[in-house]
């Protein structure tokens, strides 16, 4: 292992995380903290610290476990050394946590997928949607790492680090326990109205990896590799496309597709102990569109979907109030905050449609927040003052 691949991983780490209080007290002697990590590496002393756990609201109920700042470098530096191998392997459909294929890429192969099976809307064609219960709640670890092992064991021939090192890292991810010794940021309340299948302190022994890693967004793609080679593969599914635990598949036979459902669901409960929630079993013609990235997509339109439209508004609302209520001027930081805030929203709208949407939004904005806030649109950066 090269200082310089964890010194890599630190840069990668510190992007968009240079203000939390872990990555500053990281910074000031970074290299000696680096150089003290890689010590604990080699000599196989490296040990998981503690997670700060709270829930957040947007776009949806969730709980995070956010890892400590040297924690997140470990999990950039086995990313980086490992994402390329398993990149070989994945389906071109396969849209989470993969450079150049992610919202956008994902809700054009969906909306590709709907022309090409109903030739261009001249003939019928049906749209299957399906959801996993509780999906990185219910990941079995012991699964995950024989599939991470398998392709380890595989590639490693070719792969210019100490394997077993690598190894040893990724195991200790894969089984640390989350919910031991992590440090509650949020009020009890917060947890109110979130399902157990969606906490890891509900989940069964061995099973469940923390939502905001990064590692566990990698290793959610793998857990359920094998299972979209079986879907495009053995069944057949010329148009199938999944996003984390989100699936779609198009196809011009409305009765197949209700025949995959059963299929779908035994393989996954025999194989890889996951189980489809059938509450969220969606199967229509195209003409009634589907919703995928928070997009509806219908025949010759893609619009903004009404959750992401409310978050929006939701998210001016909260910074005209915040303002309102400060008798000190906002500082950079904040004013940084709101406009990563609302570039993000800008970024998803500015590819479809959204013109008279995102005026809109803009004269949402309070006077006092006009004179400092640039926003990124399709025609360019605009002033909302």
């Amino acid at each position: 292992m090269s200082v310089q691949a964890l010194f890599q991983a630190y840069y990668d780490a510190r992007r968009h995380k240079r203000s939390s209080t872990s990555a500053l007290a990281f910074e000031l002697n970074y290299e000696s903290e680096l150089l003290r990590l890689y010590d604990e590496i080699i000599s196989g002393n490296y040990q998981i610290g503690p997670s700060d756990c709270f829930v957040c609201f947007k776009p949806v109920q969730r709980e995070i476990f956010a890892a400590g700042f040297r924690d997140r470098v470990v999990h950039h530096f086995i990313f980086n050394y490992i994402k390329s191998i398993f990149e070989r392997l994945f389906i071109v459909d396969s849209y989470s946590c993969r450079v150049g294929k992610g919202t956008s890429y994902g809700i054009n192969r969906v909306d590709h997928f709907i022309r090409s099976c109903s030739l261009n809307y001249s003939q019928d064609c049906y749209i299957l949607k399906l959801d996993i219960a509780g999906y990185f709640m219910s990941l079995d670890r012991k699964i995950l790492y024989q599939k991470v092992l398998a392709v380890m064991r595989r590639y490693s021939a070719s792969i210019d680090f100490d394997t077993d090192l690598l190894i040893e890292l990724i195991h200790q991810v894969i089984f640390h326990d989350a919910t031991k010794n992590c440090r509650i940021r949020a009020r009890r309340e917060n947890w109110i109205g979130l399902p157990k299948n969606k906490s890891l302190f509900w989940a069964a022994k061995g099973r469940g990896l923390p939502i905001g890693n990064l590692t566990s967004q990698l290793f959610g793609n793998v857990y359920l590799n094998e299972f979209d080679h079986f879907v495009k593969c053995k069944l057949g599914c010329r148009y199938y496309g999944r996003y984390v635990d989100d699936m779609v598949i198009v196809h011009q036979s409305q009765e197949i597709l209700k025949s995959l459902v059963p299929v779908i669901g035994e393989y996954l409960h025999s194989n890889l102990g996951l189980t489809l929630h059938m509450g969220k079993v969606y199967l229509q013609h195209y003409s009634k569109g589907v919703a995928f990235f928070g997009v509806v997509i219908k025949p010759y339109r893609k619009y903004i979907g009404h959750k992401i439209k409310a978050g929006c508004y939701k998210n001016i609302a909260f910074w005209n109030n915040f303002l309102s209520s400060k008798k000190e001027r906002a500082t950079g930081e904040q004013l940084e905050n709101l406009m990563a805030s609302m570039n993000s929203y800008f970024g998803l709208m500015q590819q479809y449609h959204t013109y008279r949407l995102r005026r809109k939004l803009l004269s949402r904005f309070s006077k006092d927040w006009r004179r400092h806030v640039m926003v990124k649109c399709a025609e360019g950066t605009v002033s909302v003052g």
